[in-house]
């Protein structure tokens, strides 16, 4: 039985969830600057309600980013940690391809923008085509490379203007500054939606079974603003 845990702590949100052979148990609470104090009380919490031990764990899964500079440490910080102390292999995943995720799942939307507010005025984004394979495996194909950009400046790939796309994230609140032809293609737009480690445990669930865990000491943030981060 493979049995995986993820947390993420890129956003206003902690959240940590478990994966037991396709059973997924999840625990989430909005805690802006508490990440802290709350992210193992709630690992250890959540495996006591299903009487998981740590060394039980195969894997451990983060939010890589993008999102909360201080939040994609901590994260990080967590993971590689316990990885060590476990000596266990290590899973980032992208908060914007768990996003889209989230729409699929939550909204059965095939195509997908993810948008985080990246504060500056520019958003965190990419795009995704969601897909279900004959296997019944979901298939995420990104289709626009994650970026760093000013809101203005985004679009979304010439031969896929025409389909309905669901754009999702607290970087819709730069909507209006979206070019108009963009605007033109988002048939649906939900702006509440964070970054969930209940997402994040299905796509490490996905990199496992492809062989893609890595070794603790690779558990890293991606800001995708490294520049800025690094001042």
């Amino acid at each position: 039985m493979t049995t995986l845990l993820a947390i993420d702590a890129s956003s206003s949100a902690c959240s940590v969830a478990l994966w037991q052979d396709g059973v997924v148990t999840a625990e989430r609470c909005e805690a802006p600057r508490q990440h802290t104090q709350l992210m193992m009380p709630m690992i250890e919490a959540l495996l006591a309600r299903a009487d998981v031990a740590l060394n039980d764990l195969d894997a451990l899964a983060y939010g890589h980013g993008p999102g909360s500079f201080t939040g994609l440490r901590i994260a990080a910080g967590t993971i590689q940690g316990l990885a060590f102390g476990l000596n266990c292999p290590v899973i980032g995943v992208s908060t914007l391809k768990a996003l889209a995720l989230q729409a699929h799942r939550h909204h059965h939307a095939r195509f997908v923008l993810p948008m985080l507010d990246a504060r500056m005025g520019e958003l965190y984004t990419g795009a995704y085509r969601v897909m279900t394979r004959s296997d019944g495996e979901l298939n995420i194909e990104q289709v626009l490379p994650e970026q760093v950009c000013a809101p203005g400046l985004l679009e979304l790939p010439t031969d896929l203007r025409e389909h309905d796309w669901l754009a999702i994230g607290s970087g819709l609140v730069m909507h209006d500054e979206l070019p108009e032809v963009l605007r033109a293609s988002l048939a649906q737009r939900l702006p509440e939606p964070q970054p969930d480690a209940e997402d994040m445990v299905m796509l490490a669930a996905q990199a496992f079974a492809r062989g893609e865990a890595v070794p603790a000491v690779e558990a890293q943030p991606v800001y995708l603003r490294n520049e800025v981060a690094w001042r």
